[in-house]
């Protein structure tokens, strides 16, 4: 699975980490905003293994480490519930400026909470879904129950949470107190879903049944039957972000859509976001992009990637298919390469003019088995003879005609 690691500032100007999942072999087919739960970063596990699971189906999915925690900058102590909403809006906001709009949030316990919050504001969204998270922002009021008193009386004290200290100040509490997130659940206007675990002994599942019943349908709740609350047993984590997948393909859609299949042919396609193109060879879907120094987006290889991959891979099959043939103990081959394009007069046996440009395909070769050093020398030649090396140096016409557009 293919991650990026990116940086966007929040409404403060701090710039806020993150790193976006993106499918192994193939375009996104939509994107997805994920707020991990309290205090936690986008390294906690349950979280990684969450947005992997999107990714493996066709949805990219961004995380990001709430303001002051992690890679993030700005102080923990002076964030709140505001300030996360606020921060999942920035991070939708960069995800439409420089890819492409998330059409599904996703939030873990109080990131739940505030993506129920955030919504309202990220209209690309159509589909929300939340993992064992509370019907009121205050709930989290309890963690820090023994410090409420030190952090009234003297607005702020260290609390630990997870282990781990943290400063809370009064604006925190105040700021969790005065949010009426069931209000926002009622208003919601996009499909639900809802996964609590029955034995979740952090945030009780009365607070899911409050967000269901106050949602409007399309809503839907699944049970997370043992699970606890963190998810802390991994294949708990990937089910539900396999299930997130699944449910959000009716409201976000699916990659099987992309392209039509042309027998015998290849369709390419943009009209999406920058260059990135989907392609479907003769049954086979992948996509085209160029790297972002050129203003691409780099989810898939570049045109030449695509035309240098022709060529390595045609080179080992060759080698392969002659190996074969003389029963040869080929085990594996490998060929690797690399294009340029250089000025003819900076290349010894190139005949066109000095300053004409020429395209260069640096190939080497490397084979493995019971071969002696005459059969590697043939196989060596037998390189030369593939079809898209003969293409390469052939005579090539393309013909372009126009077609009927709807």
């Amino acid at each position: 699975m293919p991650v990026s690691t990116v940086k966007f500032e929040n409404r403060s100007g701090e710039a806020l980490s993150g790193r976006l999942s993106l499918p192994d072999t193939r375009a996104p087919h939509a994107f997805a905003l994920f707020a991990h739960c309290f205090t936690c970063t986008k390294n906690f596990t349950a979280t990684r293994n969450i947005a992997a699971a999107l990714a493996d189906e066709g949805i990219a999915t961004l995380v990001f480490d709430f303001t002051g925690l992690g890679s993030s900058e700005g102080e923990f102590a002076d964030s709140n519930f505001s300030t996360n909403v606020e921060d999942l809006v920035a991070a939708a906001d960069y995800l439409a400026e420089t890819y492409e709009a998330p059409k599904l949030l996703v939030g873990h316990s109080l990131g739940g909470t505030a993506v129920l919050k955030a919504a309202a504001h990220i209209p690309s969204a159509l589909a929300v879904a939340t993992l064992g998270s509370p019907s009121h922002a205050r709930h989290v009021e309890h963690l820090v129950a023994d410090k409420a008193e030190d952090i009234e009386r003297d607005g702020e004290a260290q609390v630990l949470l997870a282990g781990r200290p943290f400063s809370i100040k009064r604006q925190f509490l105040d700021d969790i107190r005065s949010q009426p997130v069931l209000d926002d659940v009622a208003n919601l206007r996009k499909a639900l879903l809802v996964m609590h675990a029955p034995l979740d002994d952090t945030v009780e599942m009365s607070n899911a049944t409050d967000v269901f019943v106050r949602a409007k349908h399309p809503k839907s709740f699944i049970s997370l039957d043992d699970a606890d609350h963190l998810l802390t047993n991994a294949e708990h984590s990937r089910y539900a972000g396999r299930v997130i997948a699944a449910w959000a393909q009716k409201y976000v859609g699916t990659s099987d859509a992309n392209i039509e299949h042309v027998k015998g042919g290849v369709v390419a396609r943009t009209g999406e976001h920058k260059y990135l193109t989907r392609i479907n060879a003769d049954g086979h879907r992948f996509v085209a992009d160029e790297p972002a120094s050129v203003g691409g987006t780099d989810v898939g290889p570049s045109p030449y990637d695509l035309l240098s991959a022709a060529l390595a891979s045609c080179t080992t099959m060759t080698l392969k298919m002659y190996a074969d043939h003389k029963k040869w103990p080929l085990e594996t081959a490998t060929a690797t390469v690399w294009h340029e394009k250089i000025h003819a007069r900076d290349c010894e046996d190139c005949e066109s003019a000095d300053d004409a440009k020429v395209d260069v395909f640096e190939r080497e070769v490397a084979v493995t088995g019971d071969l002696d050093d005459e059969q590697r020398a043939r196989l060596l030649e037998i390189a030369d003879r593939c079809p898209v090396h003969r293409t390469l140096h052939g005579e090539v016409k393309v013909r372009t005609s126009g077609a009927d557009s709807n």
